[in-house]
């Protein structure tokens, strides 16, 4: 197999959301360590109890991500097929266009077309519609590893925050270690997002930790 025909991970699930997954774990392991601060302040820090429930925390919400994945692919795939017998049932072109309209706007899109060119797209739209025949409504093999690395990314997040308990003696400096690998990770994330979208990878790195950093904070202040 060439490295070309190789499957990449950006055919399976689009980058922005695998992004927002890394970031979403990365958030999750953050408030865990960053918030355990606290425990550790008044009680003392226990090693084992902070590694499980950051493992087990980040591993259940990855199950659940993927499976709210799954039931919004089936949402959007369901979507698809009612506007398909909307547009077929329509009683007029123009009724048929302006479901077009409504489930794929132009308006807002980073893009200046002509009135005449955004016409022709829809007829075209139309023109194809019309003469598609429907098809079984069901889970394609990609849906579901999309949703493996969901749970995946959500999962594998908790490690850099875990990682430094077993390498590291000291309970305090393993903290520090691991808080630090996170922030750092969402700044790679961040710089990682500009790769995918019009951004500076500096600015966007910024962003993203400043971002990551509000968020833990909000989360710990709510008892998260």
């Amino acid at each position: 197999m060439t490295e070309t025909s190789r499957p990449h991970i950006a055919d399976v699930i689009d980058p922005g959301d695998a992004l927002g997954e890394v970031l979403f774990g990365l958030i999750m392991a953050l408030t865990f360590t960053v918030g355990s601060r606290l425990v550790f302040t008044g009680e003392g820090l226990n090693v084992r109890e902070l590694t499980a429930a950051t493992i087990g925390c980040n591993v259940a919400w990855g199950i659940i991500d993927a499976v709210l994945f799954v039931l919004g692919t089936v949402f959007y795939k369901s979507r698809r097929a009612r506007l398909f017998r909307q547009i077929k049932a329509a009683r007029s072109e123009r009724e048929a266009i302006s479901a077009l309209r409504k489930e794929f706007p132009l308006e807002g899109e980073p893009l200046v077309s002509a009135a005449a060119d955004e016409e022709a797209l829809y007829q075209a739209m139309l023109g194809l519609t019309r003469r598609a025949s429907p098809a079984k409504l069901r889970l394609k093999r990609d849906d579901l590893l999309a949703a493996f690395i969901i749970f995946l990314l959500v999962s594998a997040t908790s490690l850099p925050a875990v990682i430094p308990f077993f390498v590291i003696d000291s309970a305090e400096l393993a903290l520090r270690a691991s808080n630090f690998l996170l922030i750092a990770l969402l700044f790679t994330t961040g710089c990682a997002w500009a790769r995918f979208s019009d951004a500076n990878p500096l600015n966007a790195g910024i962003t993203m930790t400043c971002l990551g950093l509000v968020l833990v904070g909000i989360a710990i202040a709510l008892g998260g």
